[in-house]
């Protein structure tokens, strides 16, 4: 990653953080968008622009905008990674305080960007969007979203009403720990809740979408289903993965007792040959439990030991500007 920003330069009090993939018509529109929306409010602040391997002009046109705009910067992926990585990228290289993410497609508002930054001055960590007036398609964006809501908010615990928006507001000191990946971007409350912090929802803005079309759809709901089961483990289970571990693990020694006591059974009380298939049962119930006990003893080494280091994105990614 080639980065031309001065580290001796302040940091500054926003760093607004945009996926960007193939939304050439919209670049323009929202940089003047977010300028008129953060100019009032007193602050110093950076766009970060983050193109996700465009194959049109989004990225010729956000480096022109960093070129005439100081305050603009543009990270570049060599090829399209999806909107986690890309997200995490730009939060990897911003430098405010608090960070502020939002979607590249002009349906979430700056303006709504103000009211976020007062209640976080109120003492939370994390502010959340909420779309309670969406403008998506109802059978393939509303519906889906209410179901995976509703669930994700059952699972983890988090009751928030709109995780899939993209428009929310953090503490960088917290965001910046938090590792992101696969469609991790709309569990980040869920990841962070392990810590503690104080987390706000708050009623945004939504528009229709005015230019090109949207990039998800149902065949996503699959990934988000994986992901949560991964933060159901981890907000339950990262400070204990031995009892993680244990409990997936004893299933398997009851199958396996049971294979193996019936073979010993069936060969000596009752004087019968030894099932090979029902003792191989068991020898393979039996290694796959010990095999998931030694997993759950290296995950409390790891856990006590140390932290696992975060995604580093230096070699897939390109900064410009600043």
């Amino acid at each position: 990653m080639q980065a031309t920003s001065d580290p001796n330069s302040m940091n500054p009090d926003l760093s607004v953080v945009v996926p960007l993939f193939n939304e050439q018509e919209s670049v323009v529109p929202l940089h003047t968008a977010l300028v008129q929306a953060l100019e009032p409010l007193g602050i110093t602040f950076e766009i970060v622009l983050v193109d996700d391997g465009s194959t049109d002009d989004t990225a010729r046109i956000a480096v022109g905008l960093a070129e005439k705009d100081p305050r603009v910067c543009v990270v570049r992926f060599r090829r399209n990674y999806g909107q986690t990585p890309a997200m995490a990228a730009g939060i990897e290289q911003a430098r405010g305080e608090i960070i502020v993410t939002m979607d590249g497609d002009l349906q979430n508002d700056p303006a709504d960007i103000g009211p976020m930054l007062q209640k976080m001055d109120e003492g939370y960590d994390i502010v959340v969007g909420w779309r309670h007036e969406r403008q998506d398609k109802l059978v393939s964006r509303k519906i889906p979203s209410r179901i995976a809501n509703a669930l994700i908010a059952r699972v983890t615990g988090v009751p928030i009403r709109d995780n899939g928006c993209s428009l929310k507001a953090y503490r960088a000191c917290l965001i910046k720990k938090i590792p992101l990946y696969s469609e991790m971007h709309r569990f980040i409350p869920a990841m962070a809740s392990i810590a503690g912090p104080r987390i706000a929802e708050m009623k945004v803005r939504h528009h229709a979408r005015r230019f090109g079309r949207s990039k998800y759809g149902l065949s996503r709901v699959y990934k988000v289903l994986l992901d949560l089961m991964v933060i159901k483990t981890v907000a339950s289970f990262t400070a204990r993965p031995m009892l993680w571990f244990s409990l997936l693990a004893l299933p398997l020694f009851a199958s396996a007792a049971i294979a193996l006591g019936w073979s010993i059974f069936s060969a000596i009380v009752r004087g019968g040959s030894l099932s090979l298939p029902v003792a191989g049962a068991g020898v393979i119930f039996l290694s796959s439990a010990a095999i998931l006990l030694c997993s759950g003893i290296m995950g409390e080494l790891i856990y006590k030991l140390g932290d696992v280091r975060e995604h580093d994105f230096s070699h897939l990614t390109q900064r410009i500007g600043q």
